[in-house]
C-alpha cells in the first residue's frame, strides 16, 4: 500500500524531472559499480608505477644507446698516454653502465692472474656461471668480473674473479669489456 502511493506520486511528477532523476540514479549505479570493481580488482597504482619505471628505463637505455653510437669504434681507455680514445670520467661511468658483455679475451686475461679460477675454467669446459659489470659509486670505478664453479666436474668450489675495467671495446653497436685489472 505504501509502495503504491509512492509509485503514484512518482507518476504525477513532470516528465523532465522523472527523466532527470532516472539519469541521476543510473549515473550513481554506474559509478558505484566501478568503485566496487576497483576495490576487488584495483591494481591501478601498481600498474602506473611499473609503467613509469619502464618508461624511465627506456629513456635511460636510449641515452646510453646514443652515447655508444657517438663513440668511435675501437678501444676506449680510461688512462692517459695511449693512442686509443680516452674516456672522460662521465663517459667512463656511462659506458660502464651501458656495457653488459665480457668477451672470452678479457676473461682469459683475468684468469691467468688467478690460477685456481683458470684451472676450474678449463676443467669445466670453459663454462662461466655469471658475468657482471657494475659501477661502484664508492670507488668511482667500473667493476667487472665473472664467477666460475666446478660443480659440473665434481669440484665443490666457486671462485669470483673481479677487478676494474680499464678499457672497453666499442663496436659501434655495443661496448664490451676489453681489459680487466685484477686486484
Amino acid at each position: 500500500m505504501i509502495e503504491d502511493k509512492f509509485i503514484n506520486k512518482l507518476k504525477e511528477l513532470p516528465t523532465h524531472i522523472r527523466k532527470l532523476s532516472g539519469l541521476v540514479i543510473l549515473t550513481v549505479i554506474v559509478i558505484a559499480s566501478f568503485g566496487i570493481l576497483n576495490i576487488f580488482f584495483g591494481q591501478g597504482d601498481e600498474l602506473v608505477k611499473k609503467m613509469k619505471i619502464e618508461e624511465e628505463r627506456i629513456v635511460q637505455e636510449r641515452k646510453l644507446s646514443q652515447l655508444i653510437s657517438s663513440l668511435p669504434s675501437g678501444i676506449l681507455v680510461t688512462f692517459e698516454g695511449t693512442d686509443h680514445y680516452r674516456l672522460t670520467d662521465e663517459m667512463y661511468e656511462a659506458v660502464c653502465n651501458a656495457t653488459k658483455l665480457i668477451p672470452q679475451r678479457a676473461i682469459m686475461g683475468a684468469n691467468f692472474l688467478n690460477y685456481r679460477a683458470h684451472e676450474i675454467y678449463n676443467l669445466n669446459g670453459n663454462l662461466i656461471d655469471e658475468t657482471f659489470v657494475k659501477w661502484d659509486k664508492e670507488k668511482n670505478k667500473c667493476m667487472t668480473g665473472f664467477i666460475v664453479s666446478g660443480n659440473n666436474v665434481g669440484i665443490n668450489e666457486t671462485i669470483t674473479v673481479s677487478g676494474e675495467a680499464l678499457s672497453f671495446l666499442s663496436t659501434g653497436i655495443d661496448t664490451r669489456v676489453y681489459f680487466i685489472k685484477n686486484f
